[in-house]
């Protein structure tokens, strides 16, 4: 439990900064900020997969509220997602894999939350649905936190924070709590090693907002006990925290379950690949 409490509280500086830029992004709009977010989102994917191999969970929480305010692309919020690795990363620094292995795994990641990002957009702007006006007012609006009623942009950041930081606590202190009620061990129980079985089983699991699972995975891949695939669709499919954030901030269920099912899809189908390719 300190552990969760202490990645819990990391939390906070990364959602901080994250609804300072968003009241900022509103307080400016129409400026040279909003100018430059609209060139910055050509390459948004491609920065959101580099950002979210970093073993963080924080930046899948800040792609989250960036896109529920309309600041960044659905296709950069699935690259973050995607690229989100939590605890694999160093799970596998520290059980001593060859160097060359883990930057093969982490490349391997980054490519395919990079092109599944840029896929994302590009089919979105051929639906006529690739823009998306930024609208963090639709932020205090959700939070009914009267931000309007506040000068400056510190008070109305802090309330965000606050809110989502709690909500986060809670619902990650309930899967924490049953976590350890059940075992970590019990997840090996829940990995089959055959084709398309363990991938499938393995995207599932990694929706679980917890750091436990993803350094569950990374401990029995390091054992021996589970192949390169189910590994690989887990970590695709291990955002964190991000997914709790992005139902949270985003007042569209349809948008929200779209993008659930999407990483769910390309965890099955990367993970196989990988399946294939690290085989």
């Amino acid at each position: 439990m300190i552990e969760f409490a202490k990645e819990t509280l990391s939390l906070l500086p990364f959602l901080f900064v994250t609804y300072l830029a968003i009241e900022a992004v509103e307080a400016k709009a129409g400026g040279a900020l909003g100018r430059f977010l609209g060139r910055s989102r050509r390459i948004g994917p491609l920065a959101g997969a580099l950002a979210g191999v970093f073993p963080q969970c924080g930046f899948s929480a800040a792609a989250a509220s960036l896109y529920a305010g309309g600041v960044v692309s659905a296709g950069t919020l699935l690259a973050v997602f995607l690229s989100t690795s939590d605890e694999m990363l160093p799970v596998l620094l520290s059980a001593r894999l060859p160097l060359p292995s883990i930057l093969e795994i982490v490349a391997f990641k980054t490519a395919g939350a990079t092109a599944a990002g840029f896929a994302l957009d590009a089919l979105l702007a051929a639906a006529g649905r690739g823009e998306r006006q930024a609208s963090p007012g639709d932020l205090c609006e959700h939070s009914r936190c009267h931000c309007s009623t506040h000068k400056g942009i510190v008070v109305p950041a802090l309330v965000h924070t606050l809110e989502i930081f709690i909500f986060i606590a809670v619902v990650s202190g309930a899967i924490e709590l049953a976590l350890n009620w059940f075992g970590e061990e019990s997840l090996a129980t829940l990995w089959l090693d055959k084709p398309f079985a363990g991938e499938l089983a393995g995207s599932a699991l990694g929706l679980v907002p917890n750091c436990a699972v993803s350094a569950a995975a990374a401990k029995l891949y390091a054992d021996g006990a589970i192949s390169p695939g189910p590994l690989l669709a887990s970590s695709f499919t291990g955002c964190g925290v991000g997914l709790l954030v992005l139902f949270r901030t985003n007042h569209n269920l349809k948008e929200n379950l779209a993008v659930l099912a999407a990483i769910y899809t390309v965890g099955v189908v990367l993970g196989r690949l990988g399946a294939l390719m690290f085989a």
